[in-house]
């Protein structure tokens, strides 16, 4: 078979989703990780595109079955030339009081994983020549949130494991760019973020006056993954609206 492959994380709703359905509309096969071992639940895909999903099922917190599912599409004949780190959780809860546990949680999903991903697709990127990988990480990694000190501090991370391993596996013909959303609609917050007051706040602090798109972020991702893009490593991209550099 020897088809090249993207692998995406948390891939069966929400950003995920929308990057998978993304690449796929471009051309590219995606297989589609999720704990739920799910295809994306995406009503806009075509045939076409649904064709070029594969859905693999595997917790991104255990790096035997990150290895093991590298390890099952290699031996399927794909090439994986890509892989998207979007797996992650959030907490609120207030600093003085967040469980030790929690914290935990936070950081082996949003951080933890991303380096156990990484370290799993290495050997098969070097393999293939090379690839890029695309973290996940969030506006909020450059601000101080209340209530959001284990996020913040695991999406901080994020942005550190992209500029690490982009120069240490520059050389080896492997990129790591890290994608930083801002509020991003999806089918999960869809009818918090469109009402009460949270709709008013985003409208008045977004320079753009809308919360994002889980599509736009798609896009982005996408549009990392052409030749053009060859010499690009290493940076952190926010896309936000302009919120993270408004006064």
């Amino acid at each position: 078979m020897n088809r090249d492959c993207i692998v995406v994380t948390g891939a069966s709703r929400g950003i995920g989703a929308a990057i998978a359905f993304t690449l796929a509309a471009q051309g590219h096969h995606v297989v589609c990780l999720s704990r739920s071992g799910s295809l994306p639940s995406y009503p806009t895909a075509d045939p076409g595109t649904a064709e070029r999903w594969v859905a693999r099922k595997a917790d991104v917190t255990e790096p035997e079955a990150l290895s093991a599912v590298f390890r099952e599409l290699s031996g399927e004949g794909w090439r994986i030339t890509g892989l998207v780190n979007n797996a992650g959780v959030h907490v609120d809860a207030p600093s003085a009081e967040l469980p030790l546990d929690q914290w935990r949680h936070v950081m082996d999903m949003n951080a933890t994983a991303v380096v156990m991903a990484c370290q799993a697709v290495y050997p098969h990127l070097i393999e293939n020549g090379g690839g890029l990988i695309v973290n996940i990480g969030s506006f909020f990694d450059k601000l101080g949130v209340k209530r959001n000190l284990a996020y913040c501090a695991s999406k901080a991370a994020v942005g550190a494991i992209t500029r690490c391993l982009a120069v240490e596996w520059g050389s080896k013909g492997i990129r790591v760019m890290n994608v930083a959303p801002g509020y991003i609609q999806t089918d999960l917050n869809a009818d918090s973020i469109n009402a009460g007051p949270l709709k008013a706040y985003l409208e008045k602090r977004i320079p753009r006056g809308r919360p994002g798109t889980a599509e736009e972020v798609g896009a982005l991702v996408t549009s990392l993954f052409v030749p053009a893009c060859g010499f690009l490593t290493g940076e952190t991209i926010y896309i936000d609206g302009g919120q993270g550099v408004a006064h």
